[in-house]
């Protein structure tokens, strides 16, 4: 159980940076559909230089969750080791979370390198029939890294909504008021 004055503090540094950390997953991919998607759509005037910023924009995003996993997987082994009841995360956020980087680790993995081709190789076809046939296969891949982003964002509000849910319910329980 969690007693020292240092421990202490890397709680809260843990937890700190694992909010931050989701707050960046979440907020990112918010900002990402609600403002720059509208917004280089229009704004750049032509598919292929926005459809390539914002696959550009995306690679970002992923870079940036990549550390995000990290750091929240980091800090819920650190609240399990520390084995505190208000510290220790959850059953729930565990597969919660998870799932989110099963999905991100598809995604960054897989599908966004071979979308990003496809895109690439759209890009470079000058023949009209044979461009829209590879537009045709790139958003065939385009559709399902949407949705799985999709379900990532709300998987993430999730997490959020039960990391919350816990704490409140731990503080009711430390003041007796089951």
């Amino acid at each position: 159980m969690m007693e020292s004055r240092a421990c202490l503090w890397m709680s809260r540094i843990g937890l700190t940076l694992e909010w931050l950390a989701l707050g960046v997953w979440v907020g990112g991919l918010v900002i990402l559909v609600a403002a720059v998607i509208p917004a280089v759509f229009n704004t750049f005037g032509g598919q292929d230089s926005g459809g390539l910023f914002l696959t550009k924009a995306f690679e970002g995003f992923n870079r940036a969750v990549m550390v995000a996993m990290v750091v929240m997987i980091a800090g819920m082994v650190w609240r399990r080791w520390v084995q505190h009841p208000v510290m220790a995360p959850t059953t729930l956020e565990m597969a919660l979370l998870g799932v989110m980087v099963l999905i991100a680790a598809i995604i960054i993995g897989f599908l966004h390198p071979h979308a990003a081709v496809l895109q690439a190789e759209a890009f470079a076809i000058k023949d009209e029939a044979s461009r829209k046939a590879a537009f045709e296969a790139f958003f065939k891949l385009h559709m399902p890294v949407r949705a799985l982003y999709m379900v990532n964002l709300c998987l993430g509000i999730a997490l959020m909504g039960v990391r919350v849910n816990h704490t409140l319910h731990t503080l009711r329980v430390s003041k007796g008021q089951t």
